[in-house]
């Protein structure tokens, strides 16, 4: 889960991109990066870090360029160095440059870069958006095909999730994976410019006349000739009629602001919280989202059962979203920092508290703890989402099925770890409810259809 963007055509290439960065923000926190290109080279700035603390105004005044592509990375593949940071660029002895950043997961990763290493191709990191510009590079400069014909042979042998943006130093290309598993977007601005990104509130801030959603399999090219959309047949690629959809983006990932998959993010997750509510027979004294995932979760919650609606839980906006810290131990000591009861609130009340999921149940365990301490009488525990049994392989950081709870415990054993009086998730029928086209979404982390071999 990471976040991309990429500016065309513009004077201030570098400073709209950090905007953009700073929006996606919530997609990664590890470190970002950005490459501007001055027409002759690549200049790229990477770090570990957040987007105002790597990206200042002296820095982003030595980033010279009207192309500019950047980077918030969260790490599923690859260890949390800057290496692994992204964008990559690469130099060739042909002459062009070219710079890539991308969101995903790529679940035959080592297959395709054993591949590559045998035909000579050189790795400096163990990160995804790597081996897809350098598969790239690979067969324009030694298969001499186009770089869109490079794209659709990617598509159809690199497995997995990808929106990606490619820039050389005169034109841009967007593309993303025939599934179209996580978000991508892209507007035009009235003097000609250009940007894509991962999620539509990065764009927001821009404000590009028009934003569209960019189709599976979809390449779009942008050079001084304007726009051009190549769209391409899904089942030249994969198996599957529809897409598959990220059902976490609208669950827990993406910005309530956000629109994702042509749905409002806020208003899946308010529908969330209505089919939860229709599944209690019984009225608490409030209900209390985890912030900030669930808030909207909590509120339909509250209004499909015309109860109040309680911002019991007060977080601290400094610490960050501990489900996408790199270490367990950095988990831990985040949550102590980032969440505190509201004095007095929770004193003999029975509520509701609303979570989006539960990943590894140690940060609800915390949680719980805090509001009994402060004297809450009962705690019922609702989950936005169904149990969370399998890993995710398309970007989201569960690669061990031994560290997911639902795995390995009951909802009983769940509910008297985490020590709530109880606990009911959102069943994967309800889910489905919650938005319009529920067979265009992948729910793989709940169910086991994985859309993709792997």
């Amino acid at each position: 889960m990471c976040g991309i963007i990429g500016v065309f055509n513009h004077k201030k290439a570098a400073e709209l991109a950090m905007l953009g960065l700073f929006a996606e923000q919530h997609r990664g926190q590890e470190s970002c990066g950005m490459a501007v290109n001055n027409g002759r080279i690549f200049n790229l700035h990477k770090k570990m870090g957040l987007v105002k603390s790597v990206f200042t105004p002296e820095v982003l005044s030595k980033l010279d360029g009207e192309i500019a592509i950047g980077h918030v990375r969260y790490p599923t593949r690859g260890s949390s160095t800057a290496t692994n940071s992204q964008p990559h660029i690469v130099e060739t002895l042909s002459g062009p440059n070219y710079a890539l950043a991308s969101n995903g997961d790529i679940v035959n990763y080592h297959e395709i870069r054993r591949q590559l290493e045998e035909k000579g191709v050189y790795f400096k990191s163990t990160n995804d958006g790597e081996l897809i510009l350098k598969y790239i590079i690979y067969h324009v400069e030694y298969e001499k095909k186009s770089i869109p014909e490079s794209i659709r042979l990617l598509m159809k042998n690199v497995r997995g999730a990808f929106s990606t943006v490619l820039a050389t130093r005169n034109e841009m290309y967007c593309f993303r994976d025939p599934l179209a598993i996580r978000p991508m977007v892209f507007g035009e601005f009235e003097d000609g410019s250009f940007v894509v990104a991962s999620e539509s509130c990065a764009l927001d801030i821009l404000h590009p006349k028009k934003i569209y959603e960019m189709e599976p399999a979809e390449i779009v090219i942008v050079n001084d000739s304007g726009v051009k959309r190549i769209h391409n047949d899904q089942s030249k690629f994969v198996s599957q009629t529809t897409p598959k959809h990220c059902i976490f983006e609208h669950v827990y990932f993406s910005r309530p602001d956000s629109i994702d998959f042509d749905e409002a993010v806020y208003q899946v997750r308010e529908n969330i919280g209505r089919e939860l509510a229709k599944l209690d027979n019984f009225t608490p004294d409030a209900v209390v989202p985890v912030p900030d995932s669930a808030n909207f979760i909590a509120t339909g919650y509250a209004k499909e059962k015309n109860i109040p609606y309680e911002m019991g839980l007060i977080r601290n906006h400094y610490v960050g979203r501990t489900f996408i810290k790199p270490e367990q131990t950095i988990r831990d000591e985040s949550v102590k920092q980032k969440f505190n009861v509201l004095p007095g609130f929770f004193k003999g009340k029975s509520i509701v508290l609303v979570d989006d999921s539960i990943v590894r149940g140690t940060t609800l365990r915390k949680i719980i703890f805090m509001i009994k301490e402060a004297g809450a009488k009962e705690v019922h525990m609702r989950i936005g989402s169904p149990a969370v049994k399998f890993s995710c392989y398309y970007g989201i950081d569960t690669p061990n099925r031994d560290k997911l709870i639902a795995n390995k415990k009951k909802i009983a054993e769940i509910r008297d770890f985490i020590g709530a009086d109880s606990l009911r998730y959102l069943p994967i029928e309800n889910l489905k409810k919650t938005v319009s086209k529920p067979d265009d979404f992948c729910d793989a982390c709940f169910t086991g259809n994985y859309p993709l071999e792997f």
